[in-house]
């Protein structure tokens, strides 16, 4: 501690966690500080120390002090869920594939404008859905680009992280990691209508089957060709193989003529 610090170590932790605990939204450092009067400020190394220890002592009970990019907050271990959904069984928040694939691609591809997301997406994005994601205040306008009309530019928000629990844009699931809409509903407790669920398998079904299909047309095409190039070979073989029998045969019949003659001349002399 330094030395016009006249709050020992105890009461500082103390006082940060009932700050993180009241706090309606997670809270930062420089936040904290604001709770101290001016001539008895912690130094931000004492306030990080206190923040670890107070995690350090979460270790084994069923909260954790949670980071959330630069700020914290106390939240419960994610194993618990099962039982801790049966206190709030109202019904789910309802969110259209739409609204979530807008999020996701504002969320992997940020800064984007809105037509940026529509190029992806291949169809518009309606106003309301990004009205939604604004409200949620998941997405918020970060700039503008630098071209003719000056589109907004979207990215995430500090909300956005809070809400999807991640201390920051690293722990995005990498792309490559596919997952059906089934895992990702059930993982946020979020209700996705049916038949957007069975447009996925029918999707994932057609899939396979282009998939199969285009395989069977390869494999027949490469045995096509394997079986044309054969006949070329075969063919050129057998050519060489003939032009080298005619041209024997013919060497041997000059030969026979040759000494045919020859034997005729003698006779005749």
């Amino acid at each position: 501690m330094t030395e016009n610090f006249n709050i020992d170590e105890h009461t500082l932790k103390h006082i940060i966690e009932a700050a993180i605990l009241a706090s309606e939204a997670p809270i930062g450092v420089s936040h904290l500080i604001k709770l101290f009067p001016e001539d008895a400020i912690p130094t931000r190394e004492d306030m990080l120390d206190a923040i670890q220890q107070l995690a350090s002592e979460c270790e084994n009970r069923g909260v954790e002090l949670k980071r959330i990019g630069n700020t914290w907050r106390y939240q419960t271990r994610e194993q618990y869920a099962p039982w801790l959904r049966k206190l709030n069984e109202g019904r789910p928040p309802r969110y259209s594939r739409a609204l979530l694939e807008t999020l996701s691609i504002i969320a992997y591809r940020q800064p984007v404008t809105r037509g940026d997301v529509e190029d992806i997406r291949g169809v518009a994005v309606s106003s309301e859905i990004m009205r939604t994601l604004q409200d949620r205040e998941w997405v918020k306008q970060v700039g503008v680009r630098d071209v003719p009309g000056h589109p907004a530019l979207y990215g995430t928000t500090p909300g956005f992280l809070a809400y999807f629990n991640l201390q920051s844009l690293n722990e995005l699931p990498a792309l490559i990691e596919q997952r059906d809409l089934h895992s990702i509903a059930r993982d946020q407790n979020i209700e996705i209508p049916l038949n957007l669920l069975n447009a996925e398998d029918d999707a994932e079904d057609n899939a396979e089957d282009d998939a199969e299909d285009d395989a069977e047309d390869d494999a027949e095409d490469d045995a096509e060709d394997n079986a044309e190039d054969n006949a070329e070979d075969n063919a050129e073989d057998n050519a060489e193989d003939n032009a080298e029998d005619n041209a024997e045969d013919n060497a041997e019949d000059d030969v026979t003529n040759i000494s045919q003659d020859n034997e005729d001349t003698t006779r005749g002399n």
